[in-house]
């Protein structure tokens, strides 16, 4: 089986690698590690490899399950003195996040999955576990870190809507797979079934949390002290409120709009324009998910005849009325601190939608729109709790101009946000409580485990 798996995906590389080039030569992605991801690992992370010292291998695709897993493997740090932690990401997003939390030396790209470029890193690491972050079912990762002694296990789990139906469908193959695995934990109990339902043993799967409930966000920022100094600022030059029942205090909003994607700036540039006729100091802080996608938003920007000030070369000027584009990586979750209201994008559109946990912890009123799909257990928990409100590309606007005008709305709206954030932390524990026991557990122990799997 996984002789014909990989042919197979050495036949679609093949038939897809002019579009791979093409994408290469034209934006840059993919280039940056391609080493890295033929098997060549890179030197820093072969300096700082010692052979006695035991390793835990990471593997977090992008940004986000970096931010989900970064508390956990802090807590790892601490509960395993003198071990390793190594991180791979699949993204070049991903990839400097990791690198700026964790250091170059201990980050890479993760290889394809052949058993040419993967054997390297389990000869150079030789970890004694592999930890997945939501879902990553490599075969031959699998396959290969399990002969080669490593304790396995998918953290914070997940099997999207888009997903389970084809994992169902190809359940015959995915078992035997999925049997590699000692541990899945869980961030749903409908996780948890749909696990069991793809062919995964149920002893080896248990319901943990979602760690991004746990992500703890640096509040000491620079750029969030200059931008509250900036803000702060505009707010004290108001004398008197622009519209009636407007205080004063609420008429140079902040609103913050993250990780949004092709087809919603225009959209949220449109709704800001109209906004200022009734709140011309107000500020729109706007994060495209996408490094690549920064000059077209500038561009829409622009297009509009807004004001605009990026990230990457503000100078501290005034932002009254002005579009902020936060053209970096890794500043979104803190700045959501600063919001008056926040959007939270890839949800206009059919996306899937993004983490509202972020603005959640600050407390922030939270809109987003009918896409969700990706988030689908955190919006249910905060909407049974009337924490977040669902907008539509038609009444976003009329959401957000009721928002602003009723202080009393926000402030309960944020609050129940920070109560539901607050009521749910706890995964990171249960999560490294698992590991804990996955890591120490008996050879014996995991063998009859597999055993069992085999049989059912």
């Amino acid at each position: 089986m996984y002789a014909i798996y990989s042919l197979l995906l050495a036949l679609a590389l093949a038939l897809t690698s002019p579009w791979w080039i093409w994408r290469m030569l034209t934006t840059g992605r993919y280039r940056q590690g391609l080493a890295e991801r033929l098997g060549g690992g890179p030197e820093q992370l072969r300096a700082a490899t010692k052979p006695e010292q035991p390793v835990i291998w990471v593997h977090a695709v992008s940004v986000g399950e970096v931010l989900a897993t970064t508390q956990l493997l802090r807590e790892l740090q601490t509960k395993f003195k003198g071990w390793r932690i190594v991180i791979s990401t699949t993204t070049t997003t991903g990839q400097t996040l990791a690198r700026e939390r964790f250091g170059e030396q201990n980050t890479f790209y993760l290889p394809l999955d052949f058993a040419f470029a993967i054997r390297p890193y389990l000869d150079l690491l030789k970890p004694r576990m592999l930890m997945l972050a939501e879902t990553e079912f490599w075969p031959n990762l699998l396959r290969l870190a399990k002969q080669n002694g490593a304790r396995i296990a998918v953290v914070n789990a997940r099997i999207s809507d888009r997903s389970f139906p084809r994992y169902k469908l190809f359940r015959g193959l995915m078992k035997p797979v999925l049997e590699n695995i000692d541990s899945f934990l869980a961030q749903s109990k409908i996780d948890q079934e749909r696990l069991i339902a793809i062919g995964a043993d149920s002893a080896r799967v248990q319901f943990t949390g979602n760690l991004k409930f746990g992500v703890i966000t640096r509040k000491d920022m620079p750029i969030v002290s200059r931008l509250k100094s900036a803000l702060a600022a505009e707010s004290a030059k108001l004398e008197t409120a622009v519209t009636v029942n407007i205080s004063a205090a609420n008429a140079a909003p902040v609103l913050v709009c993250g990780s949004t994607m092709e087809g919603e700036e225009a959209l949220l540039l449109d709704a800001f324009r109209q906004l200022l006729n009734d709140f011309p100091r107000a500020t729109l802080i706007l994060a495209p998910r996408h490094p690549e996608r920064f000059d077209a938003a500038a561009a829409e920007v622009s297009r509009r005849r807004l004001k605009l000030v990026q990230r990457s070369q503000w100078k501290d000027e005034p932002l009254a009325g002005a579009v902020f584009l936060l053209d970096t990586i890794g500043e979104l979750a803190a700045i959501y601190e600063l919001a008056t209201i926040t959007f939270v994008g890839g949800s206009l559109v059919p996306r899937g939608g993004h983490n509202i946990l972020e603005p959640a912890q600050f407390g922030k009123p939270i809109l987003v729109g009918p896409s969700m799909s990706n988030f689908r257990d955190v919006l249910g928990i905060f909407k049974s709790a009337e924490a977040v409100k669902t907008v539509t590309p038609v009444n976003f606007y009329y959401e957000l101009h009721l928002l602003l005008t009723s202080p009393e709305k926000r402030w309960e709206m944020g609050k129940r946000a920070f109560e539901t954030f607050s009521s749910q932390v706890g995964a990171t524990q249960r999560t490294l409580d698992a590991l804990e026991v996955l890591l120490w557990a008996p050879s014996t122990m995991l063998a009859q485990q597999h055993t069992k799997g085999e049989r059912a």
